[in-house]
């Protein structure tokens, strides 16, 4: 279920970010997005210029002092994300005209200072309000501006090179030939299918891609859509990052001189799994709090969409992939609202499939046209295993022992005729140290271990 934006969390995310505030991003680092940290938009001088009308505004700050009774307009600056003069200002003043909200007391000689709250004709309006439109949060900017904000900061997927896809993999052993297809394909910046056998690292080579993004870029809090509020901002996937002007904002609070309905973030990456359901990809109204929820897509616009275990899914692969064909190759997703309204919301994302299946079982012919990319991440050669399983040893902290690996290798591989995996080193090894600290063996490589560790990993299938 969703749930409204909480201002002390974020506040919170961002004070744990601290040290990361306005560091320069250098994008010949092995990062690929745009290195720019994000420039925020000059705070709104009057209602107009917020891009939503004052009625809105009037309604939105009304439930505000409903849920949250009385408040200084301070605070509800803060809680809006809104400037004072001109804005919050002049909706306090409209109400007050309207007999639905009253002063309650505060500093006399400060207008941000005073307290006020509902009268019972604005308790009564409010609560007719939120039965229709739930939303009670920051205020919302319009979708153009999200669509203007978002075309203003694309990914330069252009700038992927043989050199930094090999940065951004870092110790991850993937093979020549499969570097070769994986590196013009992130480069496209478009859809591909990465399938082959379990373990081989499909996601984390998705999720080290991911990460050389490293960019900045800015998100709103909530979008607002033909009078309907869409909650954006998610904490599960949307890594705040705090910005000087920002900081100052939160520490001294008062009028901001930038748009605090914006938020920087880290470029996202998103992963959904089996649990995704074709009515995940809409926009949602939850009937309990009456606003709509951002669908996973949206919230991953500027970054990557990784759809791990495809085929799998709650949705049929040729069900997800027909709600994607104008999606993926125009670069619009539309929906339609249940007024009748049909939005097009922007779909800037790179969307992974990744799949244990052969892609020819998932989906025909002319699905799989749409995706352009299919790339087969393979089991590892020997070579490629005893690198892999070299440098686990030492992520867990065991000396390397070449006559063991030569062991582990005939022994129970080639006499099995079992298939070498890249993600069995590290399994192997994290279960060979587990076995010797709860036998008070010394850790280090034996065949004792190493058959014990065999013994409780593998099972005949």
């Amino acid at each position: 279920m969703a749930t409204r934006p909480n201002f002390d969390q974020i506040r919170a995310m961002l004070a744990q970010n601290k040290g990361e505030e306005d560091e320069p991003v250098d994008d010949a680092a092995g990062q690929l997005g745009s290195g720019k940290t994000p420039v925020i938009p000059p705070a709104p001088g009057s209602i107009r210029e917020t891009g939503l009308n004052e009625t809105f505004l009037e309604n939105l700050l009304m439930k505000m002092l409903f849920r949250r009774g009385q408040l200084t307009l301070g605070q509800c600056c803060v809680e809006l994300r809104l400037p004072f003069p001109g804005v919050v200002e002049d909706t306090y003043l409209a109400l007050k005209r309207e007999m639905l909200l009253e002063v309650k007391g505060g500093n006399d000689l400060s207008t941000v200072g005073l307290r006020v709250a509902l009268t019972n004709e604005g308790m009564s309006r409010a609560k007719t309000v939120l039965e229709r439109e739930g939303y009670v949060g920051p205020a919302p900017v319009p979708l153009d501006a999200y669509k203007q904000q978002l075309a203003n900061q694309p990914v330069k997927w252009s700038q992927v090179t043989d050199e930094s896809m090999r940065q951004a993999l870092g110790d991850v052993v993937v093979s020549e030939a499969t570097l070769e297809k994986l590196g013009p394909a992130f480069n496209s910046g478009r859809s591909m299918f990465l399938f082959g056998n379990p373990g081989n690292g499909k996601t984390l080579i998705s999720e080290r891609m991911a990460r050389a993004l490293r960019g900045r870029m800015l998100i709103p809090y909530a979008i607002e859509v033909g009078g309907q509020v869409v909650q954006y901002f998610d904490g599960s996937y949307h890594t705040p990052v705090p910005s000087a002007m920002e900081r100052k904002r939160l520490d001294e609070g008062g009028s901001p001189p930038i748009d605090t309905r914006w938020i920087v973030i880290e470029r996202p990456f998103l992963i959904v799994g089996g649990e995704l359901k074709l009515a995940h990809l809409d926009l949602t109204l939850d009937p309990s709090l009456m606003y709509y929820t951002a669908p996973v897509q949206l919230k991953a616009n500027g970054g990557v969409l990784m759809i791990d275990d495809f085929g799998r899914q709650q949705v049929s692969p040729r069900d997800l992939l027909n709600r994607w064909i104008v999606p993926l190759e125009k670069r619009l997703d539309y929906h339609t609202l249940p007024t009748g309204l049909q939005v097009a919301m922007p779909f800037e994302v790179l969307v992974i499939f990744s799949t244990n299946m052969e892609p020819k079982d998932l989906v025909d012919e002319a699905f799989l046209r749409r995706i352009r990319y299919k790339i087969e991440i393979g089991d590892p050669t020997e070579d490629d295993f005893r690198r892999i399983f070299r440098t686990c040893c030492g992520q867990v902290g065991l000396a390397y022992d070449q006559e063991m690996l030569d062991y582990l290798v005939d022994r129970h591989y080639f006499q099995e005729n079992r298939p070498f995996r890249a993600v069995h080193p590290r399994d192997l090894l994290s279960q060979l140290v587990d076995i010797a600290n709860y036998t008070g063996q010394e850790t280090r490589l034996t065949r004792d271990l190493l058959d014990r560790a065999v013994a409780t990993y593998f099972v005949a299938l």
